[in-house]
């Protein structure tokens, strides 16, 4: 980077930082995609003068709320929700609804940011948001949990609309919390539409919604590992998280011919030596799905795997690491025990999962590292695809649903190889994807004026 570029990206940082203080996580997001597209930025003095890059880290609008609710014993609860409506250049906001205690404001403007260069990514049309609340799910009843819901909606619901905002699930937000959420937007709002995504099958949603974002990682991870003339057959995978990405990440893997060997939770990981089986990974949907249990537990089903409390899983020899947990779970330290074990391959499912630090060990290493707003987009395209479907009132095989994923995956894929490819020949797919998501959306907010 020239010295007139670097001091851009450092001018720029200043201000946002400034601007934005205690952000640590948006600051975070923001400057790995300016220190990509920076050099673009400066290389069409019209994005700078038009200030494309100041406008797209503002948020066109922030809501933030209160949240009272009662649990099953009368007492009266206030949580704080959250929508960030990022930006609608390409589409009507699209994005998850996050609930954990770990929310705050920061986490949800960078979730919204990363979000709207990733539904670029997918070429569907869609703008970015993300909302979410701190109330955490884990310990309530069903009852309680639709209380809150309601409640939650019952605020939310005058700022969204299928042509608006169209909201999604995303971690502690599954069909459960997506049906409460749903039926209180129909009864207040007196309509029946595609508002929300991640609906029941039932009732507007679509096949493979809850298996996209893991399976559309693994497609792009085959994508990446055919780049060196390689496949996930007989390889070693590790898997974090235990939820909807980690599970049918692990499903997919597992069916393209790998053998995955772990998930985790907040508490810990379990290594499985044999390696899942459908039957495990029944089991372990069962165990997070319905019973909401620990993954703790799959070793008293089976007893050859161990625990391993309060550790994460980058110290097991793998091949392909599959990060689906969280934001930065994968630091300096767990790189270097990747890189030093053999891994090849880093593939992010998780929204950020990889620290600053990390992604330079990897991809000083050469290994094939992709981002998750390249590799985790199948999640929010197949949302792109249930809206379609709602809109057209049509229902689409489970067949015609996964030839989208596989092909708006690939696409991903090859614009993040136009962009990203280094003078050696290394692809960096952190470059590629921010560079591919990054151009779509100015030139659509350049074309529509300073609004």
């Amino acid at each position: 980077m020239d010295k007139f570029t670097q001091n851009y990206v450092d001018s720029f940082m200043s201000e946002l930082i400034a601007k934005n203080p205690g952000e640590k996580e948006f600051h975070q997001a923001v400057r790995e995609v300016l220190e990509s597209v920076a050099p673009y930025i400066v290389s069409y003095p019209h994005l700078l003068d038009l200030k494309i890059m100041e406008r797209i880290v503002e948020p066109e609008r922030v809501i933030m709320f209160r949240v009272p609710w009662t649990d099953d014993k009368g007492e009266i609860h206030v949580n704080r929700g959250y929508r960030v409506q990022m930006n609608s250049a390409l589409g009507p906001y699209k994005g998850g609804i996050r609930f954990h205690s770990s929310v705050n404001l920061s986490i949800m403007k960078f979730l919204a940011f990363e979000q709207t260069f990733k539904n670029s990514l997918t070429t569907l049309p869609m703008g970015g948001g993300k909302g979410g609340s701190d109330f955490s799910p884990r310990g309530k009843s069903d009852n309680e949990v639709m209380r809150f819901c309601q409640s939650f909606m019952t605020e939310l619901q005058k700022h969204i609309g299928e042509n608006t905002d169209v909201p999604a699930g995303d971690i502690g937000v599954g069909g459960r919390e997506v049906g409460y959420m749903f039926g209180q937007y129909k009864r207040l709002r007196d309509e029946f539409t595609g508002t929300l995504t991640g609906k029941g099958l039932a009732w507007g949603g679509s096949l493979l919604r809850p298996e996209a974002t893991g399976y559309g990682a693994c497609y792009f991870a085959q994508a990446m590992l055919a780049t060196r003339g390689k496949t996930f057959d007989g390889q070693t995978v590790c898997v974090s998280g235990s939820g909807n990405v980690a599970q049918h990440a692990a499903q997919k893997a597992m069916r393209l011919g790998a053998k995955v060997v772990t998930l985790s939770d907040s508490n810990g990981y379990i290594y499985d030596p044999d390696g899942f089986t459908e039957e495990k990974i029944d089991f372990v949907k069962n165990l997070k799905n319905v019973r909401r249990g620990r993954i703790k537990e799959y070793v008293s089903e089976y007893p050859t795997a161990k625990y391993f409390e309060n550790e994460r899983p980058w110290g097991v020899k793998c091949d392909i690491a599959m990060p689906c947990a969280t934001q930065n779970e994968l630091d300096a330290e767990d790189a270097k025990k990747l890189i030093a074990n053999g891994c090849f391959c880093v593939v992010e499912g998780a929204n950020m999962p990889t620290t600053p630090e990390a992604i330079a060990l990897i991809q000083g290493a050469k290994l094939l590292y992709s981002p998750g707003k390249a590799s985790n987009a199948g999640g929010v395209a197949t949302s792109g695809l249930e809206m379609t479907q709602n809109s057209i009132r049509q229902h689409w095989t489970s067949e015609e649903v996964d030839e989208h994923l596989h092909r708006i995956m690939s696409d991903i894929h090859d614009a993040c190889i136009k962009y990203g490819t280094e003078e050696d020949g290394y692809i960096n797919y952190v470059k590629g994807a921010n560079i591919a998501g990054f151009i779509k959306v100015a030139n659509a907010m350049a074309d529509q004026g300073l609004v």
